[in-house]
Parts: structure tokens; sequence; C-alpha cells
């Protein structure tokens, strides 16, 4: 039996995986876009949150996303103001990632938040540059949350086609 590639990609749609992969390359692209638009020079953050953004469904999305900033700006405050006064330094980060863990569990703020602070904290300080600390870290925080914006924006716009039991989504029940 021959293979028909128009009726796979039809299958291959209605399923749900090439929308997703066709709405986070277009969410990629975008934030890629804005960053560059706005002279980020590290803008590669932004496009790589976005792909992490858009793993996420809908709901979880919107929620997951808030803690996300939440701890983006966390380490991105905290980071440039040890970087400001302790350099880049080894020895303090372990008791900043427990600091974080502990903000966040007091917080009610979840994983998210605490995964976003910890990265966001150790790209600042563990990474070696000419800039000001407090350049770094507004820089860093920019990325991040353009890159959290633009698949915010695109999963508002573009809700991905919930695929129930492999059927086709856009068929009407009966």
């Amino acid at each position: 039996m021959p293979i028909n590639l128009k009726d796979r990609f039809r299958s291959a749609w209605r399923k749900g995986g090439m929308e997703h992969a066709v709405r986070t390359g277009v969410g990629a692209a975008l934030s890629l876009g804005a960053a560059r638009l706005l002279g980020m020079p590290e803008a590669f953050w932004a496009p790589v949150t976005t792909l992490i953004v858009l793993q996420s469904t809908l709901g979880a999305a919107w929620d997951i996303s808030k803690a996300r900033l939440i701890g983006n700006v966390l380490g991105a405050a905290s980071g440039g103001v040890v970087l400001t006064y302790l350099g880049t330094n080894m020895i303090v980060l372990g008791p900043m990632i427990f600091v974080f863990g502990l903000i966040c569990s007091l917080l009610h703020l979840g994983q998210p938040a605490y995964r976003f602070a910890g990265i966001t904290y150790a790209i600042i300080t563990l990474t070696v540059r000419a800039s000001a600390p407090w350049v770094i870290a507004v820089h860093r925080f920019i990325e991040v949350s353009l890159g959290i914006v633009v698949a915010l924006l695109l999963v508002a716009v573009w809700p991905e086609t919930e695929v129930t039991s492999g059927k086709n989504p856009r068929e009407k029940r009966s």
C-alpha cells in the first residue's frame, strides 16, 4: 500500500503534533525577533524561554508563567545585587539557591518560580561579562520576560487544539 504523504500530514495536523510544531516555531521566531529589535545582547534567552512556556497547556501556561515571571524577578534582582557586591562567587551559589527555595516555599510560589529564580541567578552570577552587574541583571530580566510574554500572547491568540481519543477536534460530535 503506497504512503499518501497528504494523508499523513492531515492526520498529524489533526492529532495536534504539527499544529504545535508550527505554533512553537512561530513563537520562537517572534520572541527572537522582538529581542533583537530591542537590541538585547543575548537575545537567544527570549526564544529559549518561549519554547519552555509553550510546552504547557493554555491554563497551565498562564498560571505557571506568572510564577516564572516572579522567579525571574527574584533571580535577576538578587543576581544583580550579589554580583555587584560579591562578584562571581561560587560559594554564595548554594546558599542563594536555598534562599530561593525558602522564599518560594513560604510565599507558596511553587517550583516554576523556584526554578526560574535559580536559573536566572546562576546565569547572571556565574558567567563572566564586561557589563556592569545591574545591566546584566536587567538584560536577563528583559530577555526572559519577553520570551514569557510572547509565548502567553501566542497562547491567547492561537490556543492549542485539545485532541481527545485521536479524533479530529474540529469535527462536531453527534
